[in-house]
């Protein structure tokens, strides 16, 4: 199957299997980077949280209720989120960990049977697609 350019052309010699395998493999990964953008949200969430806290906290005070804000403050407030951790370190330790294992494993499996190419089964899948020939439907931005 002639692919949508060069750098997204199966390797001569690979097989369909091979190329099915690695383009399973680019999916998970793909999840991976989803869940990674999950947890970078969860982390300028609960960062934002609890810096509103504070602010009511302040507003508690102001409003009269000292012994309710005391309370917050010292319970709630800059509180880990897990045993020992705020957000920033659980998004480093899996970034350090899973995803770097998880992205290099991607990586040198691209780079043993794909010659690095990204997207060659999706490539494929868009040549198989795609009605050649009409407007929307170009194989590449030059092709416009």
């Amino acid at each position: 199957m002639k692919s949508v350019d060069d750098a997204h052309s199966r390797p001569a010699g690979t097989s369909d299997a091979t190329a099915e395998a690695v383009g399973k493999l680019s999916e998970a990964f793909e999840c991976i980077e989803e869940a990674r953008g999950l947890l970078f949200a969860f982390h300028r969430n609960l960062g934002r949280a609890d810096l509103t806290l504070g602010e009511a906290v302040d507003q508690l005070r102001a409003a009269g209720h000292e012994e309710m804000a005391d309370e917050i403050e010292k319970d709630l407030l800059g509180r880990n989120v897990l045993a020992g951790r705020w957000t920033f370190q659980i998004v480093e330790e899996f970034d350090d960990g899973y995803y770097a294992a998880f992205r290099e494993h991607d990586q040198r499996v691209r780079d043993a049977l794909m010659d690095g190419r990204r997207h060659v089964y999706e490539a494929e899948m868009k040549q198989e697609r795609r009605t050649h020939g009409r407007a929307g439907h170009e194989a590449t931005p030059d092709d416009v």
